[in-house]
């Protein structure tokens, strides 16, 4: 039994060793005919490339050509000339099919029932059944409807002219087939020409759609940056300004104040490039000066009240409210628009004016109020000429808010507006 089993045991590997010279010819035969397809497929690659580049006449002339060859080599001599002259009549308008498919098919009709009359069976009334799908293709319902209906009408004639006697149900139905089916093709060809040609019309509608949002994206960005930067530039230059001649004033008098001044005009400035560079910054994925300093906001209202005090107009802030709430880009806001407030008070009134700004922080709104002690300009209602005043209501617009900027009844300018939190404006600020 031992050495059954021993036996056994030693006629798997005998057959393994059998199975894997076998596997490997197998592997190798199914390369060697992956190799010959991709070889005999070259040349059917090449000759269709070589044939799309040929016009469509080209191809159109093909069927006649073949027709006229068939008819000159299998009719009698004595057949020939009105063999060769109906089937040049059915043939050859199929050059033109592509052109002017009705008229074709209405040459190709005509032809076949001259045919009809003369009685003579030719293998170039296939031309019908060409004429009748580019005439579908090409042409609406009530055309495909017509040609299809003088089509099934000379298959109804050539049957019962043609059809051997007791046998005229069987090719009848057989040519109506034909003719069914030569229409459907066509409409499917003109169904799916015109799908595509929507298709094609919508893809353009909708590039030229993503165009003018992405023009109106770089108007809104540019209009942004032009905004930032007038505010910028605007505030800083007024302060250096203001330190330039509080500094001349006080050179020989306080050498110390003047030298104050200087240093707080450099600050200034160099504040001023900061400001640049983070506005201009968010454009550049490689400027790190963006991400070192954050957009200002809610709480550098001191330092900015400080740099007014600086400049020779004494300014007092007041937040009521807690504003950690408050998105960054609201508070950018609140800082631009108290900035520029300020700015005109500073460019706009005396010596000894004060201002004074208090905001108002809750959950939905943040209200702003920028006033100041300065006189009343000469002109009832009348502002200060510039952008100043149309960026901040374009800014205040952002979140659904109205800027009010006028003077006050017992003197001096105010400005205010409250912004909503949770209007649709802030989303796109």
């Amino acid at each position: 039994m031992t050495e059954a089993a021993a036996e056994t045991g030693s006629a798997h590997p005998l057959r393994y060793r059998d199975r894997v010279p076998r596997a490997r010819t197998a592997v190798r035969l199914t390369r060697y005919a992956d190799l010959a397809s991709a070889r005999a497929a070259r040349p059917m690659r090449a000759a269709r490339r070589w044939g799309s580049r040929l016009p469509p006449m080209v191809w159109d002339s093909l069927l006649p050509a073949l027709l006229l060859i068939n008819i000159m080599t299998t009719r009698a001599p004595q057949e020939l000339p009105v063999a060769v002259a109906l089937t040049a009549a059915l043939a050859l308008p199929l050059v033109w099919r592509r052109r002017a498919p009705l008229t074709v098919f209405g040459a190709v009709a005509a032809a076949a029932f001259v045919q009809w009359l003369m009685d003579v069976q030719l293998p170039a009334d296939i031309a019908l059944l060409v004429a009748l799908y580019t005439a579908a293709a090409n042409s609406g319902r009530r055309g495909t409807l017509v040609a299809g209906a003088i089509v099934e009408g000379g298959a109804l004639l050539a049957c019962l002219r043609w059809a051997t006697e007791g046998a005229f149900l069987t090719p009848f139905v057989a040519v109506t087939a034909m003719v069914v089916a030569a229409a459907v093709l066509g409409v499917n060809v003109r169904t799916t020409r015109a799908y595509l040609a929507a298709l094609e019309e919508r893809a353009a509608h909708m590039e030229q759609q993503q165009d003018q949002q992405a023009r109106l994206a770089v108007a809104e960005e540019r209009t942004r940056i032009t905004r930032e930067m007038h505010d910028i530039v605007t505030h800083n230059l007024s302060v250096m300004v203001a330190l330039t001649d509080a500094a001349v004033y006080a050179q020989h008098r306080c050498p110390a104040k003047a030298t104050t001044a200087m240093l707080q005009i450099s600050e200034t400035g160099r504040q001023a490039l900061t400001d640049m560079r983070r506005s201009l910054g968010i454009l550049r994925t490689d400027e790190p000066d963006a991400e070192r300093h954050p957009l200002p906001g809610i709480a550098q209202l001191a330092a900015l009240a400080d740099q007014m005090c600086a400049a020779g107009l004494p300014t007092r802030v007041e937040v009521q409210g807690g504003h950690t709430h408050i998105p960054a880009t609201a508070q950018l806001t609140v800082y631009r628009l108290v900035q520029e407030a300020l700015t005109n008070t500073l460019k706009h009134t005396p010596p000894g004016t004060h201002a004074k700004v208090r905001i108002r922080c809750s959950t939905e709104t943040v209200t702003v109020d920028v006033t100041d002690s300065g006189p009343r300009p000469p002109l009832p209602g009348a502002t200060p000429s510039g952008h100043g005043i149309p960026g901040m209501s374009e800014r205040a617009a952002a979140y659904g808010g109205t800027l009010q900027a006028g003077p006050l009844p017992g003197g001096g300018w105010g400005v205010h507006t409250r912004l909503d939190l949770g209007s649709s404006g802030a989303a796109s600020a």
